[in-house]
């Protein structure tokens, strides 16, 4: 039962059986009720007839009864005295009768007749020369020559020409119900079973077709957690259902995670790159040092020193960037933020001209906020000839950071690539001061995990886009 086959198998045999079950025994309910009520039907037309004869003034000793065999009848008085009894007929429910014999009436035995004379006079029942039309109806057991059988018994009330009341208790054989009820019986008994099994066996080969594709699945992946290539993808079945959508949603994944490593196997690359370059040359200048302090170059270890430092900053939050660091839901004021980082850098090549900041605060970290800002003006010192400007506007439910400089733009069939890891365009690394390429990466990923974007507009003009909270404060000019 560890399969889904197996279990599919046994739940829906098991489903199947209570149905069949209940509706068997509901089949056999009716079809007995049926019979029943049809058997009691036609004791009730065997009595009414000879009541009918009795009603007509016919006398006991000459009633027309019908056979034993098919309708045993007995005729009784209000004393219980069989009247008369048909052919063939020795017992009702175990009790012999026999004509002018005390029978299985009612059994007031000592009765005289003239005690039911005084009973003709009763008002209750049918009138002189009538049948009752209501009818009685019960089962028991006759013996018709010599042959014990169940009948449904129906008892008609009728009073002669003179007066007399009488019962007339025909039977209905039960044997024609009980054969019935137990042929369907024994059908079912014999039928439920291999109905059954072919339910179970239709079951097993259905959920077997159906989960082929899902075996196909399974295997594919296995080989891959094998073989590590995350370039393989697992069979997509042609039936659009949900093993289908399972299929490429398993691609999709593969997909994306072969992209992750792909990106992170980059990452470890470049970043040894470029970690070997300055450890390399502080190394170098320090073993020159040493061997001849004369000609060690200070500034220049500690150029390579910051740098390094730099560098393993960015790296240390690249990392927690990927490990999915959420940044706080601290407000900043990005006009404040512009003004403190700006009046900051006042060894830069060009200085930084404000432009107009609206003060407007979002959620997120004012450190990694801080960072994107820094990263933004860093590059475009880089690339400016004359000019550095930077901005805070309100833009609906944004509020917009531009840095724009007045350099050669970044072509458009560039835009997206240079924010990608350690990109550096040909131009910016001829001009390169020791930015490991990083820079704009961390600035858009810090943006799109603070609900923002970053992208390139115009060529050399930097938007980064936040959203503004709800309640957030309201926006004004400072220039």
């Amino acid at each position: 039962m560890g399969s889904v086959r197996a279990k599919a198998a046994a739940g829906a045999t098991a489903v199947v059986a209570v149905a069949l079950i209940a509706a068997g025994i509901a089949v056999l309910l009716v079809l007995r009720s049926n019979l029943h009520d049809q058997a009691g039907l036609q004791a009730e037309v065997a009595a009414r007839e000879v009541a009918s004869q009795i009603a007509t003034g016919t006398a006991y000793g000459k009633l027309d009864l019908p056979d034993g065999d098919e309708h045993p009848v007995v005729v009784v008085n209000d004393d219980g005295r069989v009247l008369a009894v048909g052919d063939e007929v020795r017992a009702i429910d175990g009790k012999a009768v026999s004509a002018g014999k005390q029978g299985s009436g009612s059994g007031q035995s000592g009765s005289s007749d003239e005690d039911s004379d005084d009973r003709d006079d009763d008002v209750s029942g049918p009138k002189p020369g009538e049948v009752d039309d209501d009818a009685t109806y019960r089962d028991g057991t006759a013996t018709v020559d010599g042959t014990v059988a169940d009948y449904r018994f129906a008892s008609v009330e009728a009073k002669d020409t003179a007066g007399k009341k009488a019962t007339v208790r025909a039977g209905g054989a039960l044997a024609s119900e009980q054969d019935a009820v137990g042929t369907v019986r024994s059908a079912m008994l014999i039928g439920l079973p291999l109905l059954l099994v072919v339910v179970a066996g239709v079951t097993w080969l259905m959920t077997r077709r159906a989960l082929r594709p899902v075996e196909g699945i399974r295997g594919e992946m296995a080989a891959i957690t094998a073989s590590t290539d995350l370039s393989r993808r697992v069979p997509v079945p042609a039936a659009q259902d949900e093993i289908g959508r399972l299929a490429r949603t398993t691609n999709e994944t593969l997909a994306a995670l072969e992209t992750s490593v792909e990106r992170q196997r980059r990452f470890v690359a470049d970043a040894s790159h470029e970690l070997r370059s300055p450890i390399a040359s502080l190394r170098t200048q320090l073993e020159v040092g040493v061997a001849h302090p004369e000609l060690l170059d200070v500034q220049g270890a500690v150029e390579d020193t910051v740098r390094l430092q730099r560098l393993a900053a960015d790296l240390l939050l690249l990392a927690r960037l990927d490990a999915g660091e959420r940044p706080s839901d601290a407000r900043v004021d990005l006009a404040a933020l512009v003004r403190e980082e700006s009046s900051q850098r006042v060894a830069d090549r060009i200085p930084v001209r404000v432009g107009e900041l609206a003060s407007v605060e979002v959620a997120g970290s004012r450190s990694q906020l801080g960072r994107v800002l820094g990263n933004l003006l860093d590059n475009a010192q880089r690339h400016a000839d004359a000019s550095v400007r930077v901005a805070v506007v309100r833009d609906g439910a944004w509020v917009v950071l531009r840095v724009d400089d007045d350099g050669p733009g970044v072509p458009a069939a560039e835009r997206e690539r240079i924010f990608e890891r350690f990109v550096r365009l040909d131009d910016a690394r001829a001009r390169d001061d020791g930015g490991a390429g990083l820079g704009l990466a961390i600035a858009r990923d810090v943006a799109v995990r603070h609900g923002g974007s970053l992208a390139v507009r115009e060529g050399s003009v930097f938007e980064l886009r936040l959203p503004v909270p709800e309640h957030g404060s309201g926006a004004s000019a400072d220039g």
